[in-house]
């Protein structure tokens, strides 16, 4: 091929890609779009590839979503900024396509370029193209239009804005509640753009209309638009505005609009101030917290540790306190179990006496309940309540709870006790851990379930660390290796598990003199799991002990397994020896 030719190449295979049937080639094809425009170049690019996209009205959506995707990143292959607006016809034409995730991503893509354009192009360009999607006959373009809204008015002349403002307005009461949902999303972002002399005005008529919407799709949205509005308003039009609109919401026909105002409320309480978050806000959270929808409880129970840091803790003992109560004994255990996840955060909001009086009898029917997750989620933030009560009262009430949950017949709240063993045990202090905790310690070696006896040996390791080899040399290890005699084989192979995390904690002379007599002993074990493991271990252990040791003692037990009948026996004991040799050599 001539090298006058060539440039048309990537185009002409292009075209070809893209009329294929195989939908594989054409997704190629466009994702190649960036490759192709560097070999046509800037001009190229501009003048046949651009336009060609333009045309190519695929039907295929992942095509098209790629397409949307790739164009927004394409302005350094048009020649920059100053060329950006040739990229603004294709994506307008995705823009109305029916799949809605084809026009949020042209959407997001025409924002990316609108963002980086100039002022003039923005006017003369980018705004006219979202005129013209707003006045769309078909209802997806004016869907689209109103994402768009931000990135144009900022630059607009005054003229300009104010119509930018009817039709958003216009676009608030459009006849598809598709086009009022988008309208009602995009609100927020279109504000923060406006004036402020407009925001009481012509936005907060907007705002009105979404929030007497019939639809409770759109009055949903519209909440969330109170929560950005309140944030751009000054405190006093935030109260007179946007409250008595969170109050209605709160007591909407429509659970999930209620749903929306329990999950917003709290921004809220942050723009309008204390007092009328006293006064109005606290009844309607009130509301939300009985509400006879489960959905709605969840939400509202999951804020009420943020709601409580807000008022001061005689207000949250007096009205938001009763309602935890009812909560702590719902008759859904997601309620419950959301309630859980943040009620120890109120232990340091309400100080050390109205949690012993008002709190700890709610953390214990929690501890008892009957869902796990519920269980766990209260034995998670523990600590937080050991701050404000101190560790006497707490372990006098709730740890009797914790030696239950430690034998729960579900593993998975036993693992999570494990976890927390450590936790609990550098809180608590020795002498308390002795008393209370360290038979279960034990106790979980002998397990049922594997997690639960991988993660005993783990906290082993970690208490040993905790409080010192010493420590672990009294109480720790004699009971572990009492358990090797186990007639089951798979006790046996976690004690040997135990006993290579002990090792490097508890130091070489400890090692050499308790615990690796019992690892050579047990290579003798009829049981070639056991064999393999000890092989392991032993190579483990070859870094801490003495080279002599390693020659006297773990050499010639290597050797023996190497000689072993069973191929996965010799296996390990070869790959220890290597190590062995390799410690040696390096020596």
């Amino acid at each position: 091929m001539s090298m006058v030719e060539e440039p048309l190449y990537p185009i002409a295979v292009l075209i070809d890609e893209l009329k294929n049937d195989d939908i594989q080639l054409r997704l190629n094809s466009i994702r190649r779009l960036s490759t192709i425009a560097r070999a046509l170049g800037e001009e190229r690019t501009r003048k046949e590839l651009i336009p060609f996209l333009s045309e190519n009205n695929d039907d295929d959506d992942e095509v098209l979503l790629a397409m949307a995707e790739e164009l927004g990143v394409f302005i350094p292959y048009v020649g920059g900024v100053e060329h950006a607006h040739v990229l603004l016809p294709p994506l307008e034409t995705l823009c109305t396509v029916e799949e809605t995730c084809v026009r949020e991503k042209a959407v997001e893509s025409l924002c990316r370029i609108g963002s980086q354009m100039r002022e003039t192009d923005l006017v003369d360009w980018f705004i006219p193209l979202v005129k013209r999607l707003a006045a769309g006959e078909w209802f997806t373009a004016r869907v689209s239009a109103c994402g768009l809204f931000h990135i144009a008015s900022p630059s607009a002349p005054e003229m300009l804005k104010t119509e930018l403002r009817s039709i958003y307005s216009q676009l608030c009461q459009d006849d598809m509640p598709m086009v009022r949902r988008s309208a009602a999303t995009n609100l927020g972002k279109f504000s923060a753009t406006v004036e402020s002399a407009h925001l009481k005005t012509d936005i907060m008529s907007m705002f009105e209309d979404l929030t007497q919407d019939d639809q409770d799709s759109v009055r949903l949205l519209a909440v969330e638009g109170c929560a950005a509005l309140g944030k751009l308003l000054e405190p006093q039009d935030c109260v007179a505005h946007i409250l008595p609109v969170i109050i209605n919401f709160s007591q909407d026909k429509s659970w999930r609009v209620r749903y929306m105002v329990a999950n917003q409320l709290y921004e809220l309480c942050e723009a309008v101030g204390p007092e009328p978050t006293r006064m109005d806000l606290v009844p309607a959270y009130v509301r939300l917290l009985r509400d006879n929808e489960a959905e709605v409880r969840i939400a509202a129970a999951g804020k009420v540790t943020k709601f409580c840091r807000i008022l001061n803790p005689e207000h949250s003992i007096q009205h938001i306190l009763p309602c935890v109560k009812e909560l702590s004994s719902d008759s859904s255990q997601h309620v419950r179990s959301a309630l859980a996840s943040v009620i120890m955060g109120m232990a340091p909001v309400l100080g050390k006496d109205a949690t012993i009086e008002q709190l700890l009898p709610i953390f214990l029917s929690l501890l008892k309940d009957e869902f796990p997750d519920v269980r766990l989620n209260i034995i998670s933030k523990l600590d937080q309540v050991n701050q404000v009560i101190g560790i006497d009262l707490l372990s006098q009430s709730l740890l009797p709870a914790i030696v239950e949950l430690a034998e729960d017949r579900h593993w998975r709240v036993r693992l999570a006790i494990i976890e927390y063993i450590p936790l609990l045990a550098s809180q608590l202090g020795v002498g308390f851990f002795d008393d209370k905790l360290g038979a279960l310690c034990m106790q979980w070696l002998q397990d049922k379930v594997y997690s639960i006896r991988d993660a005993a040996t783990n906290n082993l390791k970690r208490l040993a660390e905790e409080f010192g080899p010493e420590w672990a040399m009294q109480h720790i290890v004699p009971q572990v290796l009492e358990m090797i005699t186990n007639p089951h084989y798979l006790y046996r192979m976690t004690i040997l598990c135990a006993i290579s995390l002990l090792a490097p904690v508890m130091g070489s002379e400890i090692t050499i003199s308790k615990l690796l007599p019992v690892v050579i002993n047990v290579s003798k074990d009829r049981v070639p799991n056991i064999k393999f493991n000890v092989a392991k271990v032993l190579q483990s252990l070859i870094p801490i002990v003495d080279h002599s040791v390693v020659e006297k003692t773990i050499r010639p037990c290597l050797v023996e397994l190497s000689e072993d009948p069973d191929v996965d026996v010799r296996f390990f004991a070869n790959q220890a020896l290597q190590s062995v040799d390799h410690v040696m050599m390096s020596s």
